[in-house]
């Protein structure tokens, strides 16, 4: 399994409809609007290489309201406490 974190700067007027058309691509498993730089981040999580690119460079960067992206390839997690702190609001 590939997991890539995608940064994606999108039209600000359609930030909703940006992120709920990323979150219903195949492969992608989670969509979270951020502060900063950037205004959502995706979570990619497929088989091979061939769906990363399939994955978000013919589906993800052509939804409109994209209007750019950086991707960031994870080869190491150490921990799934790990990744959900990373991503918690803490609302628990």
């Amino acid at each position: 399994m590939i997991t890539a974190i995608v940064f994606v700067k999108a039209d600000v007027a359609r930030i909703p409809e940006v992120a709920e058309a990323i979150a219903a691509l195949e492969g992608v498993s989670e969509v979270y609007s951020v502060t900063g730089q950037i205004d959502l981040i995706a979570m990619v999580r497929v088989r091979d290489h061939d769906a990363v690119a399939s994955t978000i460079a013919d589906k993800l960067n052509k939804v409109p309201g994209v209007l750019e992206t950086e991707t960031h390839i994870a080869f190491r997690a150490y921990s799934q406490h790990d990744l959900e702190s990373a991503f918690s609001l803490g609302l628990d």
